[in-house]
């Protein structure tokens, strides 16, 4: 074989060589994020950038406010009978079991039934599960804006936003459906991950949120 040919046929297996090595290299970025957060990675998206909602003791909040802590963010109501209970319940699993960091996060519970939610009921119900943790609410149209932004499902019978003022304490029967995951925020308010109510483990979010306080 000829220099020539010899130069010809290493051509295309130094092509595969980088090639083998590039998909390697994925691969290891890959499991480096795998293994770096245990909830799925949303880094980066264009929605899920902010909020400006009143908290439960009559102050106007963005998410601007709490840079420098890690925020977790559940959406929900307050006559919910298990998801949104046990939600709360488990990010104040993850700040007790923090210790001293618990410090540096903050629950926030954004109500999706703001006819019932009033600051009154959130006042009493949100505080419960956490004394840091904050209930924000807004009038309906603020709600849904909110719901947009952070591609948020939820839909209460219509005749019961029909039958409340935006300020009311209607108390009717109704359940609401509405979406079940929680959203982390790292220190510079930017959405980081997001945490499915399918299988979601208050160690694996411990972990993530430890992750995130590193940054």
């Amino acid at each position: 074989m000829t220099s020539r040919t010899r130069r010809v046929a290493i051509i295309p297996a130094l092509a595969l060589a980088v090639a083998v090595v590039g998909t390697i290299v994925a691969y290891g970025v890959a499991r480096k994020s795998e293994q770096q957060f245990r909830s799925t990675d949303i880094s980066g998206v264009q929605w899920g950038r902010g909020f400006e909602l009143t908290d439960h003791s009559g102050r106007r909040r963005t998410l601007a406010d709490f840079r420098g802590k890690v925020v977790l963010v559940f959406f929900g109501y307050t006559n919910c009978p298990d998801a949104c209970p046990l939600a709360l319940s488990e990010i104040a699993q993850v700040v007790k079991q923090l210790g001293p960091d618990g410090a540096q996060v903050q629950g926030l519970f954004i109500t999706v039934d703001p006819e019932r939610d009033t600051p009154e009921r959130l006042a009493s119900y949100v505080p419960a599960f956490h004394p840091t943790f904050l209930g924000l609410r807004g009038t309906r149209e603020e709600v849904e804006n909110v719901n947009k932004e952070f591609k948020v499902y939820s839909s209460a019978p219509s005749a019961a936003k029909e039958s409340h003022s935006d300020h009311g304490a209607g108390q009717g029967a109704y359940r609401v459906d509405h979406s079940t995951g929680i959203y982390l925020f790292d220190r510079q308010g930017r959405a980081r991950l997001y945490v499915s109510a399918n299988g979601r483990s208050v160690d694996a979010m411990v972990h993530d949120v430890k992750r995130l306080l590193e940054r």
